[in-house]
């Protein structure tokens, strides 16, 4: 499989390379991502590091893996995406986050949508589903946004937290084509 570059309106998306293991470390590490992404817990660069070493190994096994958020016009990572193995036992999950410098724009869905769409066009999935701690309403915002709906709600790993889906026929008749500007 070729990957390629994911144009929205705003937005490029591009595998994460080792190049950016820095940049990613900032964003994970910022205490508003962090608080929901990592439960609050500072991650080593390793970590990172180690993380987008499986993510390239994804993307050479599955097609999927983390994908970096960029501007159109940059080369600045401002947040990032894909699909994810979460929980236990694991399972397959759109994530995705926005650098808190470039929230209420509507961009963590846009990326969102392009990654529901890549999900269902390339990789032929399905169904597609997502999670959040309960008290993360922004990102349920997000999910809703990007055409998903809520699913259940359900402790996991000892967090409340919800979950959402979208299947392949209702990416088609619920999620906008081209309307890659909701606000988050």
């Amino acid at each position: 499989m070729t990957l390629r570059i994911i144009e929205t309106a705003r937005l490029r998306l591009r595998p994460f390379r080792l190049d950016n293991v820095d940049a990613l470390h900032r964003l994970w590490t910022e205490p508003e991502v962090r608080r929901y992404l990592w439960d609050d817990d500072i991650i080593t660069r390793e970590r990172v590091q180690s993380l987008v070493n499986v993510s390239l190994k994804s993307f050479e096994d599955h097609g999927f893996g983390l994908w970096a958020v960029l501007p159109r016009e940059s080369e600045s990572v401002i947040g990032f995406c894909g699909f994810w193995f979460f929980h236990e036992p694991p399972k397959l999950e759109l994530l995705y986050g926005i650098s808190p410098a470039h929230w209420h724009k509507g961009l963590a869905t846009e990326a969102a949508r392009a990654m529901l769409n890549y999900g269902f066009t390339e990789l032929s999935f399905d169904r597609i589903q997502a999670s959040t701690d309960a008290a993360n309403l922004a990102s349920s915002k997000v999910m809703e946004k990007a055409g998903m709906s809520f699913w259940r709600r359900e402790m996991t790993n000892g967090l409340d937290t919800v979950y959402f889906e979208i299947s392949r026929a209702d990416d088609m008749s619920k999620t906008p084509q081209g309307d890659n500007h909701a606000k988050d």
